[in-house]
């Protein structure tokens, strides 16, 4: 319908018409972008790295070792992290150093085996294993070699997995070549296992 200027009523109107146009008008100068905004979140879950030795009896001393001499113990490595390990290794060294750990042929030689379940055995040995489908000597995670050594790679171990674990055995030898020069020495052979994480990348 048409606005009669001409009648009070109308004037009224037109005049509220006029001033709320303009008000909003005038609004425009302090509201007059359109905004919009919306929120997100992201979880960002950090890994863990936990590698323990448990139920270790490696601090059992052996005390007047003569060459052939067979030392044995037992230790559980426990990945109890969230992170899968690309590898684990083992780097070894000795305090004092003497010919019984720096001889790489006739000073200590070391092996490590590995068994399903906890080795049977105590104390000072001898350990084997007991489980259906394995050896009793094991399996070998690492082949015999000289005592001290960085970096070495340890295999077959399932505690490169998230909340798994190894039960290994720790076998040290002092071969039948060692001679008088031997007589008297001591040593302290401390084993520190590495865990291997994999290599940045996009999460």
């Amino acid at each position: 319908m048409g606005l009669n200027l001409k009648s009070t009523s109308s004037k009224v109107l037109a005049s509220a018409a006029l001033l709320a146009a303009a008000a909003g008008v005038a609004g425009m100068g302090t509201y007059g972008a359109f905004t919009a905004s919306t929120s997100a979140s992201a979880a960002v879950d950090a890994a863990t790295v936990n590698l323990t030795g448990a139920e270790s009896n490696l601090s059992i001393q052996a005390a007047r070792v003569i060459p052939g001499d067979t030392m044995q113990r037992t230790i559980k490595l426990v990945n109890g992290g969230t992170l899968d390990l690309t590898a684990i290794t083992l780097t070894t060294s000795s305090a004092p150093s003497s010919l019984l750990t720096s001889d790489t042929v006739s000073g200590l030689q070391l092996q490590i085996d590995s068994c399903p379940v906890a080795w049977s055995g105590s104390g000072a040995g001898p350990y084997t294993c007991v489980s259906a489908g394995t050896p009793a000597q094991g399996a070998v995670v690492l082949a015999k070699r000289a005592v001290i050594g960085e970096n070495m790679s340890l295999s077959g171990l399932t505690s490169t997995t998230a909340k798994l674990t190894d039960n290994l055995r720790i076998t040290l030898s002092l071969p039948t070549t060692a001679g008088n020069d031997f007589q008297g020495l001591n040593s302290n052979v401390t084993f520190a296992f590495n865990a291997a994480i994999r290599a940045a990348g996009n999460k």
